[in-house]
Parts: C-alpha cells; structure tokens; sequence
C-alpha cells in the first residue's frame, strides 16, 4: 500500500460502523475521481479542491462556537441539520448564520503525539449523521448547546488525524524513494506533502515536526544542502533551548556535580570545556567551589569556542564576567579562551595544562561532530580517534561527556530518517509542554531545525550532527582505553529536583549502568556519563603520542 492508500483504514472503520445500517450511495460516476475517497466512504461529498476551503470554514465554526455559546444555541434546537453529506454547503450555510458575530483564530490546545503507520481512524460514519437522519452523538444527558461544537470538533479532529497519519507515509516513502535515488518520485511526494501541510495545524504537534523534515528533504532533493549558519548564531539559539527546556540544565548539573567529585582533595584544578557556549555551566560550579571545605581550590578554566565574527574577543569578554563572579566569593580564577571554528583544529600545546593540575575535560553534544571523516588529514576515518588520544596523554580526573540518546550516524539514509522523524517527534513534544512562551519556544525550536536539516540534507564532512546512543559510546571509549566512572547518588538527586523547577510532567531521569538519561515519558533524549582513562593505558607510550600530537 502506498502512503496515501486508505483502503485498510477505511475498510476497519466501516467494518465497526457497519453493524445495523447501510453503506453510503456511491456518488455519480463523473464525480468519483474528484471526491475525496476516505470522507466518500464515510458518506461526505468532498471535492479533492474542497478540502482546504472546508476545513478552515471548519475552523472558523468552531472559534465561533467555542468563544460564544449563547449565540449558537439556536443552531441545537433541530435535531436534523439539512444534508450534511453536502459538507461544503452545511458548513457555509451554519457560517452565514453566525455571520454578525466575529471569531477568533484556533490556536494548538495540545500537543499531539506522532501517528504511527498503523494507526486506525475514527469511524467517521459514527461522528455525522447521514442525510435525514438524527444525529446519533446526541444523549438525553449532554447539554443541547454543545451539540454543534462537538460535531465539528469531530470532524476537524478526524480529518487532521487522517492528515497526519498520511504525512507520516508519505514521509516515509520520500525518504526511502531519496535512498533509492528516485529523486522524481520524491519531488512528486513533495508537492503531495506541501499539500497535506494545509489540512494540519503547523504550529504544533505532528503538523510543524513534518513541516520541518518536508523542508529538509525538498533541500536535499534540490540540492540546497544545510545553510551555514555564523557561530554566533547558534550561540544565540543554544542560550534559548538551554531557558526553554531542562535537556542542557540537566547535562550543566550532572557534569557539574561529576567534576566537583572529582576534583575533591585537590588544590589546583583545570577545567577544558569543549564548547563554552557564553559560560553558562560554570557559574554554579564556582560557587559550589567556594563552599568546600577547606576552602576553594585554584581554578583554571580554559574554553574553546568559534573565532568572534565582528573582531571582538568574546571568549575574553566571557572569561572577565566569570572572572568577576569567581572574585565575588573568594575564588582564585585563571581563564584561557582557545578560539577554534572546529574542535578538530584544537591541539593539545593550546590547552596549556600544568603537570600538578586536576584536569576535568568536559563535552556537552560536541564529540559527536569528530564522527565524520577527518578532511585535514584527507581520510575517511574520524577525528574522534586524535582528540581521544591527546585527551588521555592529559591523564584527566575525569571526563564528562552528554550526547543525545539517538542513532542519527546511520550509513542507510532511510534508517537515519526514521530514527530521526521519532526522535524529534517525541523532542517537540517536551518542548511543546514545557515552554508555552515566546520568544525561547520559537528559538529553540529553531535549534532543534537546523539539527534536523543537517542530519537529513547533508553527508560526508557536512553531516556533523552525527548522534550515537550510549551504548556505542561506551564502545568506543571503551576501545579507546577509557573506563567508565560512577555518577553518584547526588548526581541523580541533583537532576531530579531540576525537574521540579517544569510544571510539566512527562521528563524523567533513570540510572542506568552508573549513567543518567533524562527522557520524555519513556523515551530517553540525553545521556550523560563519566570517564577515566585507565591506568594501564596511560604511561610512557601515551605520552609520546602526547608529544606527536603537540607538534602536529
């Protein structure tokens, strides 16, 4: 069955709805290929050119319902409303009765889950009620003035289902049609989709994630790729999805409270960030330094992050205001900023590490993006395997890594696809429930696109949001010679009252073999984990590759 066949859908529903009355006539033959087939099985004569008119004559009856009640109370008195099958003529004709009093627009009440390939409509035969007959949703027991609006609600729902549910197959078979190669079926699949667009709600649920993936696929069928976007950009839109929702909290305070373990009992500590991202982690740890006991160490803190578009030294400019806050509670405080476009480009001379230091290398969703083939060096394999062994020549207290709980490193496009498609679903609905307000909502989700239109546009170098769940981390790190360590108990403590910081329920935290994920309902989206090189690994042989590695 192809993605937009209902013939299963349709047959379950009538099957139910069957049971104690005829089929719907069939409409004149000339008509047949212009109706709508699923809402002519349901006994709805709707032209294919009709749908967009009616569901937003739909829309505006339900506002008008929904904001005045009193006026629409008239409309409940008659049991049987004049042809309904004729949905465009009934439609307009209940409009034009409401005509003096102005409605306002619909908006998103909730956020809907993404349908999967084998959900089952509603019996849309069951909702409306056939020409001359009485309306069967009507009970003794409902108020009579909510009779219309529940019809309507109804039939938009169903329709939007439907919608959906052919978005997703539709989708699905782009995609597949992409892997194939047959870029002609996938731009007919396009304009298919462009065109399923305008019967959903875009501005939440199911409606704006496929709204995101169709455009991502139309680039990479016409060959627009990902747009480079200035660093400075995404700095901005990363300070936004860190205020919308707990995912970077959850990862600043997990590492934070790994490192601060870590750093226990010494005197003299340096801290690498992979990506300083205007320094919002460290603050928190500062001042959970000055409170040790026994006072606060010396704090080195070194943070690499893109060159300034404009010749600003922002790095130093975020080192001064840190450097404030440290002076403020009695903190020694040393910054380093290291300015480098890719993480790649870092070499270890850089980093300026002291033989007596306590050194914590922390990387928040970066050491995904070494995954891809190493263009400097002109090979296929990854940068990941230099960065990891210069970090283990640093012998470090502890390494803290967070990743996206995600498979997006797929070599099958198909398969990247629709690891993707659920992964994103299920992260926009988090972000649906926990951030109603604008502007962070709107940016964040802006975030969330571009990882989105590069994991689907791009390949090769460009393709650098190349996400692997923890169990390959642990893997590769693993083969790299690195072990895992324990996040304790405060750990989990610490994250789970974030949690309480959201009013909305769904986000979870769960321990699983020493690492923490946070999730939405049962599906993690972040984990974090620690790690150490091990002891037989570092030694004189890791220190020579030490010194290889300065003097590339």
């Amino acid at each position: 069955m192809g993605p937009f066949d209902t013939a299963a859908t349709s047959g379950s529903s009538s099957s139910s709805a069957g049971a104690g009355k005829p089929p719907p006539p069939p409409p004149p033959p000339h008509l047949q290929t212009e109706l709508d087939g699923l809402l002519v099985g349901a006994g709805y004569k709707v032209r294919n050119s009709d749908l967009r008119h009616v569901a937003q004559r739909l829309e505006r009856l339900e506002s008008a319902m929904v904001s005045s009640p009193s006026h629409v109370s008239h409309l409940a008195s008659d049991a049987v409303h004049y042809n309904p099958a004729d949905l465009v003529s009934w439609v307009d004709s209940l409009l034009s009765e409401l005509s003096h009093h102005p409605s306002s627009s619909s908006s998103c009440s909730s956020s809907r889950s993404l349908p999967g390939p084998s959900s089952d409509l509603p019996d849309l035969d069951d909702l409306i009620a056939s020409p001359g007959a009485t309306a069967p949703w009507l009970h003794p027991e409902m108020p009579r003035q909510h009779e219309p609006q529940q019809q309507l609600m109804t039939v938009v729902t169903a329709m939007e289902e439907d919608s959906g549910i052919r978005l997703v197959h539709a989708l699905m078979t782009c995609a597949d049609s992409v892997q194939r190669g047959d870029f002609q079926l996938a731009r007919t699949l396009i304009d298919q989709m462009n065109a399923l667009l305008t019967r959903v709600n875009t501005g939440c649920g199911i409606g704006k994630v496929a709204g995101y993936f169709v455009d991502a696929l139309s680039r990479r069928i016409l060959g627009v790729g990902s747009a480079h976007a200035p660093a400075h950009e995404n700095e901005i839109l990363y300070h936004h999805f860190y205020e919308a929702c707990p995912y970077l909290k959850f990862a600043h305070f997990t590492a934070n409270q790994a490192i601060l373990e870590a750093f226990e009992g010494h005197d003299c500590v340096h801290v690498i960030d992979f990506s300083l991202m205007h320094g919002l982690q460290w603050p928190a740890l500062i001042q959970a330094l000055a409170l040790r006991p026994g006072g606060p160490p010396l704090l080195r803190l070194t943070g690499i992050g893109p060159p300034s578009p404009d010749g600003r030294d922002t790095l130093r400019e975020i080192g001064l205001r840190l450097a404030e806050l440290a002076q403020s509670v009695n903190v020694r405080f040393a910054f380093r900023g290291v300015a480098a476009s890719r993480l790649e480009d870092v070499k270890p001379w850089m980093l300026q590490v002291g033989s007596n230091e306590a050194v914590a290398i922390n990387s928040i969703m970066q050491l995904h993006k070494l995954l891809g083939p190493d263009l400097a060096r002109n090979s296929q394999n990854s940068p990941i395997e230099a960065v990891l062994s210069w970090i283990q020549g640093f012998n470090p207290k502890i390494m803290t890594l967070v990743e996206q709980e995600a498979n997006h490193n797929q070599l099958g496009f198909l398969d990247r696809f629709t690891e993707a498609l659920y992964y994103y679903s299920t992260m926009f609905d988090s972000l649906e429930a926990a951030c109603p307000i604008q502007p962070d909502k709107a940016l964040a989700e802006m975030y969330l696109q571009r990882e989105i239109c590069n994991i689907v546009c791009c390949e090769g170098a460009a393709r650098v949001e190349r996400h692997e769940p923890l169990t390959q981390w642990r893997d590769r790190l693993g083969q790299a010679g690195f072990r895992p360590l324990h996040l304790g108990s405060n750990a989990f403590k610490q994250a789970s009252m974030l949690l309480t910081l959201f009013s909305a329920e769904g986000y979870n935290v769960e321990e699983t073999e020493g690492c923490l994920t946070l999730g939405w309902h049962s599906r993690p989206l972040i984990a974090a984990s620690a790690w150490q090189a091990s002891p037989a690994i570092v030694g004189p042989e890791m220190e020579a590759n030490n010194d290889r590695n300065n003097n590339d």
